[in-house]
């Protein structure tokens, strides 16, 4: 666990809105909202996480080989802007979007990645789980097992996009792709490992876990409004 004297301060000032979706999110018009906010947000937008969980979808990253889409069947597939291969989202899984202002905060995208990660970490810690990451191949993991994926990208200092949680989900999809690009890589989730089955419960320790890492104050807000807009395609992905 990363020792909290070695985070940034919780302030007023920086406060985390928390807004948690509602039911099983259809992908796109999340995505499109996401690219939204960034695009409008200036030096004073409060830091958001959107938490939620998605209808089935695959989505590949914008520099994701269709060879590692095997079989997707009925699930469709959404070529997105973020990094990465192709991972698998659908209920049952936690979703959080880290929607942050990287240059006010002082982190690069190195931090940002390892800070999402930890905060994973520690939240499986919870329920005694040892998770790790894994050199090469960013994520987080339990007994060489994926359990979480990260997917970012970066517009004008800001980021968009996050991490998919394998919480109490069905995992047979993933045996339709190569997760993130890796030809049989096990993956694996909370409640096969002792934790709860609930997603809520993982949640909140995942909530204050994210928050804690980037020194932000918690404050829950109402679900954002959508926009039927058609996706920008202007920023630089990250391949994470």
């Amino acid at each position: 666990m990363t020792p909290v004297d070695d985070l940034p301060p919780a302030a007023e000032s920086r406060a985390l809105r928390v807004r948690r979706l509602p039911g099983v999110q259809p992908y796109q018009p999340v995505w499109r909202a996401m690219q939204a906010f960034t695009d409008a947000r200036t030096p004073d937008t409060p830091d958001e996480l959107w938490v939620l969980e998605h209808a089935p979808v695959f989505t590949l990253g914008q520099a994701g080989r269709w060879e590692h889409v095997l079989m997707p069947g009925d699930i469709p597939v959404v070529p997105v802007d973020r990094g990465g291969q192709v991972t698998y989202h659908g209920p049952g899984q936690i979703v959080a979007y880290p929607l942050l202002d990287l240059r006010r905060a002082g982190l690069g995208v190195r931090e940002l990645v390892q800070r999402i990660e930890q905060a994973i970490i520690d939240t499986l810690a919870n329920w005694n789980i040892v998770a790790a990451r894994k050199p090469g191949a960013p994520g987080v993991y339990v007994a060489g097992a994926k359990i979480a994926a990260l997917g970012l990208r970066v517009r004008r200092g800001c980021t968009f996009h996050g991490l998919a949680f394998n919480v109490n989900m069905d995992l047979a999809p993933f045996r339709r792709i190569n997760p993130c690009g890796f030809q049989g890589l096990a993956v694996t989730q909370v409640v096969d490992l002792g934790g709860p089955s609930g997603l809520a419960e993982v949640e909140d320790v995942l909530i204050a876990e994210l928050a804690r890492q980037f020194g932000l104050a918690v404050r829950p807000a109402p679900p954002p409004t959508f926009d039927a807009g058609e996706p920008a395609t202007d920023s630089a992905s990250l391949a994470v």
